[in-house]
């Protein structure tokens, strides 16, 4: 196998990812998602191999995703029967998904290998970021931000009774077929092997094709997430792509901010945690968008380009990513903030009135 150099981690360097760890946590617990689509740029901004931030990420995906998984199972958010079984289904996607990834590293090297992340990031991005704010923001409009309710699509999968097939699952009160999760687990894994989180698919799978709520899907999720991230850990570290110490930074970074992301699932509108999730897909797809043309150069598939040109588009993609970081960050802790104020308000009028 091809020797592999991890980066030099500086003083700043692990400052930098405790913090990035922090934020990717509180907003997987807050959203559902492992956060990658956080961390994964966020190291790779650093200059870490696209292959080795997906192994790593996924690495400290599963202690962090079981924590938040457990801590949202006792607000009663979460479907343990839905979890394990597209989580089975997602570790064969982990397992092809890896190997892809070995063969795009091997014979392309790091360039190729931060292309493809960052391709797939640009264009997972951009739909289910743009599929979710328009969502949002027709459920804003609505005025309907207290109550979900199954979409047409959703009704449909419902309605469909495939002897043999059928689960019951008590997030959704209804049985559904097991045919409709297996293909979304697959993908949810491969996903998650391409770019080390596969909530972009998982969670508005659950939302839109099984009519699951935004809160039991992101919950949900988590337990996906934690299979996932075990066989992806040993299927990665098995090549020597995991550098354990990035994993470790963010891991320590994250299990702070998982639990309160978890505690702010409480204080806010199902709206919320859609916005959050649209806003910062949407913010990420642009800082990675912007170092495609770097890597395309680097690969000689396009003309090259001078080192100044290289290192403002690699400096722009870095400032938009702490902007996706500060925004989801800030929307987040202002919903919290404001949640919390509107139920203490709600209980002083309670007590008042007794």
């Amino acid at each position: 196998m091809e020797s592999l150099d991890f980066i030099h981690l500086t003083l700043s360097n692990g400052l930098y990812l405790f913090i990035v760890g922090f934020v990717g946590g509180l907003v997987s617990g807050f959203i559902g998602s492992g956060g990658a689509f956080v961390l994964t740029p966020a190291m790779m901004s650093l200059g870490v191999p696209g292959i080795v931030a997906v192994a790593s990420n996924m690495c400290h995906k599963f202690p962090k995703a079981m924590v938040g998984a457990f801590k949202r199972a006792k607000y009663g958010q979460v479907d343990w029967k839905m979890g394990l079984i597209m989580g089975a289904s997602a570790e064969a996607g982990v397992l092809l998904g890896a190997h892809y990834q070995e063969l795009i590293k091997q014979h392309f090297g790091d360039a190729g290998s931060n292309l493809y992340v960052s391709v797939a990031f640009v264009v997972i991005l951009g739909l289910v970021g743009g599929v979710v704010m328009r969502d949002t923001i027709k459920t804003y409009r609505s005025g309907m931000l207290e109550e979900e309710k199954p979409g047409r699509l959703a009704q449909w999968v419902q309605s469909i009774h495939i002897p043999g097939t059928m689960v019951y699952f008590p997030s959704i009160k209804t049985r559904i077929s097991i045919l409709f999760t297996i293909p979304l687990g697959f993908a949810t894994g491969m996903l998650a092997a391409t770019i080390a989180v596969g909530g972009f698919i998982g969670v508005p799978a659950q939302i839109y094709v099984l009519g699951m709520s935004s809160l039991m899907a992101s919950a949900t999720e988590l337990v996906i997430a934690f299979v996932m991230g075990v066989g992806g850990t040993i299927k990665f570290a098995w090549s020597g792509y995991v550098d354990i110490r990035l994993a470790m930074i963010i891991l320590a970074g994250s299990l702070f901010g998982i639990q309160l992301g978890a505690i702010g699932t409480t204080y806010v509108k199902p709206f919320m945690i859609k916005l959050v999730m649209g806003v910062i897909m949407l913010t990420v797809m642009v800082s990675r968008a912007l170092v495609l043309p770097v890597y395309l150069s680097q690969l000689q598939w396009i003309p090259a380009m001078d080192s100044n040109t290289m290192t403002l588009l690699k400096n722009t993609s870095f400032f938009i990513m702490i902007l996706a970081l500060a925004t989801g960050a800030g929307i987040i802790i202002v919903a919290i903030l404001k949640g919390r104020r509107a139920q203490t308000n709600s209980l002083n009028m309670l007590k008042q009135a007794a």
